[in-house]
């Protein structure tokens, strides 16, 4: 065991010898164990870090409370020695196994290259510039370009103001095509009577255009 107890099985009988009979002859068992009906033991098998012997027969296994063969104190950072270990504990028992089988220099970093100045030339440098400006101008071609879009925000715009003041100014052309427009309509108006036998004029067709809205 763990603690230096040594089991031996013969017959139907289990023995047990503590640390000190192996260095100085002892008359008498640490522990006697008999097992009648089930045959010769087979096996003897000490659990870690608990005090308990499993032995093996013709009819099975038994238990053994053997005190003081397991070890009390474990130490939970020393790999596959944990029995409390859940599945997280053991996978990093298992990388850190890995990581110890290998050899320093794979996994340390070359000192004489970590902080060191690169030596090149200018024609190297700027050709170094000029490919990671193509790569660049590339990738700026290869995106699809986005459409702007035409957002009007607010009424302070100068387009705006500048289209609204257009709308008030009256000049001769405008004045043109009122007249123009008021005639047109008043020769629908005419034809529009005529064709219901309307021959009379009122006042209102009558009067000129610049007084029709009076009445």
């Amino acid at each position: 065991s763990q603690r230096g107890v040594l089991g031996i099985g013969h017959a139907g009988h289990a023995t047990f010898w503590g640390p000190e009979a192996l260095r100085v002859k002892a008359k008498s068992p640490y522990m006697h164990h008999a097992m009648p009906g089930c045959g010769p033991v087979e096996t003897l098998r000490f659990r870690p870090f608990e005090d308990v012997c499993g032995a093996g027969h013709a009819q099975g296994i038994s238990s053994l409370v053997i005190p003081g063969s397991g070890e009390p104190n474990l130490d939970t950072m020393e790999y596959n020695t944990n029995p409390h270990q859940d599945k997280t504990q053991r996978r990093e028992a298992e990388v850190r196994a890995l990581l110890d089988k290998l050899s320093p220099d794979m996994i340390s970093l070359d000192p004489d290259v970590v902080g060191g100045i690169e030596v090149s030339d200018p024609h190297k440098r700027l050709e170094r510039i000029r490919d990671l400006q193509e790569e660049a101008n590339t990738r700026a071609a290869a995106q699809p370009a986005k459409k702007q879009k035409s957002k009007k925000r607010g009424r302070s715009k100068i387009q705006t103001k500048l289209r609204r003041k257009q709308k008030n100014v009256v000049d001769e052309n405008t004045m043109k095509l009122r007249e123009a427009r008021d005639q047109e309509k008043a020769e629908q108006e005419k034809q529009r009577k005529a064709t219901r036998g309307e021959t009379h004029e009122t006042l209102k067709d009558t009067a000129p255009s610049a007084l029709k809205r009076f009445f």
